[in-house]
């Protein structure tokens, strides 16, 4: 019987991917005895449903936001460093034009990307409002 208990450990060391669980738990245990059985225990425990982190994710999406910036910020510095170099070197004037086009247009994805996530993080926002009880109002 005391092989099939759980151990309890001093510090909150959680496995790879487990999270904690906030238990706010109510344990029942009841015996019974029965004629074949000397006795039969029965365990319930209630545990209550973990509520979403709208801070951490609005956190996660603002990085994302950053990152998206920055990835737009450095594809159209290097989109105006190969159009310097397509004037400046004639003879691969071709590869450097290309090298520009395909710059410039991941800037415009990392741009969009940096969009995307910002309109995320608003949505988060609204939706930790709306649990919190707030409500918007649209008058116009």
């Amino acid at each position: 019987m005391e092989e099939d208990k759980p151990k309890h450990h001093f510090f909150h060391h959680h496995k790879d991917g487990e999270k904690p669980i906030d238990a706010v738990g109510i344990s029942d245990t009841t015996y019974s005895t029965d004629g074949a059985n000397d006795y039969t225990d029965s365990t319930t425990v209630v545990v209550a449903e973990e509520q979403p982190d709208y801070g951490h994710e609005e956190r996660e999406h603002k990085h994302r936001e950053h990152l998206g910036e920055l990835g737009a910020v450095a594809a159209g510095a290097f989109a105006l460093h190969e159009k310097h170099k397509s004037q400046k070197d004639p003879e691969h004037a071709h590869k450097h034009k290309l090298e520009e086009e395909i710059a410039a247009a991941a800037a415009v994805g990392a741009g969009g990307y940096a969009f995307h996530e910002h309109h995320e993080k608003k949505e988060t926002k609204r939706e930790e409002e709306e649990a919190e009880g707030k409500k918007h109002h649209h008058i116009f």
